[in-house]
């Protein structure tokens, strides 16, 4: 429900275009992490959105307080998603139970950088440092991991509480361009330490690829509504 909730919701916020490094059938194959970068509010939905257009509907592992809220916490509780008590001595369960939604076949939505980052401007930042969540999943599991880059997410919602409300009120009208990019899957080797960098590097350079892909949309949108165009 989750993932058909945010492909209503997140054409109706900005304009979603999507590309893959390889075949999607393969890409996401059952069984298999899909790491994001994270930097906004709005940017599950929109990962989520994309996803749902290439046929795959994940189980999220996101922050256990999302749960308190009035429906969206009976939606993710019915959707089978996995709640993460950050700081808790507990969140190790999380990865138990991401474990055996793996080897169930489910693919499972990671977010190894383990929460937002702290500025309030709306501009596109590298991923930051990933936990060792992820790479201690894939090393439990074997799964392969599939790194995810989105870019336009701050352009909805960034900043301190007033501007994230002004940002989702407004931004219907202003239109902006969301990119997500699909990376090719890899396997992770190594140690915990060796495994968590080349996550990130891959993650980062999907991210590096959404940016990219984003920008040249948004030209292209300037162009189209130009007066020579026209």
């Amino acid at each position: 429900m989750l993932s058909r909730i945010a492909d209503v919701l997140v054409p109706a916020v900005g304009r979603l275009s999507v590309t893959t490094d390889a075949d999607a059938d393969t890409a996401l194959a059952p069984g298999s992490i899909i790491a994001a970068n994270h930097t906004s509010l709005a940017d599950p939905a929109i990962v989520l959105a994309a996803l749902r257009r290439l046929g795959a509907e994940p189980v999220v592992m996101a922050a256990a307080g999302l749960w308190r809220v009035p429906l969206l916490g009976r939606v993710l509780a019915g959707g089978g998603h996995i709640p993460v008590l950050r700081g808790d001595r507990r969140a190790a369960a999380a990865l138990d139970t991401a474990a055996e939604a793996l080897e169930k076949g489910r693919l499972i939505l990671i977010y190894a950088e383990g929460g937002l980052p702290r500025r309030k401007d709306a501009a596109e930042a590298a991923p930051g440092p990933f936990r060792s969540g992820l790479a201690r999943l894939a090393e439990r599991t074997g799964a392969p991991v599939v790194p995810v880059g989105h870019a336009g997410a701050r352009r909805v919602t960034s900043g301190g509480l007033g501007k994230q409300l002004a940002g989702l009120a407004t931004a219907p009208l202003r239109r902006p361009d969301l990119h997500v990019h699909v990376g090719t899957p890899l396997r992770l080797t190594g140690d915990c330490q060796a495994r968590t960098a080349r996550a990130r590097t891959a993650v980062t350079n999907a991210w590096r690829t959404a940016v990219t892909n984003a920008w040249r949309t948004a030209a292209a949108h300037l162009d189209d509504s130009s007066p020579i165009a026209a």
